[in-house]
């Protein structure tokens, strides 16, 4: 709210002191008061030039920018899901009575050994059905 006063006044005296220079030059006979505004337009040719000269400027500028935020934004949510991927990997570790993670322990062998007659199965049923489709 400070912060939204104090520039309040500052452009509130900024206005001050600018109408203030422009009567000093008036009274000083500097500026000729005259009752009509002269406003110089320049032609619609300049005009549609510039305009295609800094659209083209601003184009590019914008395009880099635009470019660049997309690149360092992939790169950081890289970084970040890298660093989640470690931390869920963390958490799901089993710990010891102290709290220390302990390493990647093996599962049950009867367990391992089940999965591995799966495997094994798995491919005696691909092989079959090869055979089958073959012949």
């Amino acid at each position: 709210m400070y912060i939204l006063l104090i520039l309040f006044f500052l452009s509130f005296f900024g206005i001050i002191l600018m109408i203030g220079r422009k009567l000093a030059l008036l009274r000083n006979g500097q500026i000729v008061q005259s009752g009509e505004i002269l406003l110089r337009i320049p032609s619609i040719e300049k005009i549609k030039d510039l305009t295609l000269v800094h659209l083209k400027k601003y184009g590019h500028l914008g395009l880099v920018f635009s470019i660049r935020f997309y690149i360092r934004a992939i790169n950081f949510l890289k970084e970040k899901y890298e660093e989640v991927k470690i931390k869920i990997k963390n958490i799901n570790m089993p710990k010891d009575l102290n709290g220390n993670r302990l390493p990647n322990t093996e599962g049950s062998k009867f367990l391992k050994m089940i999965s591995d007659y799966k495997h094994k199965i798995r491919e005696i049923k691909q092989r079959i059905h090869e055979e089958e489709n073959n012949s």
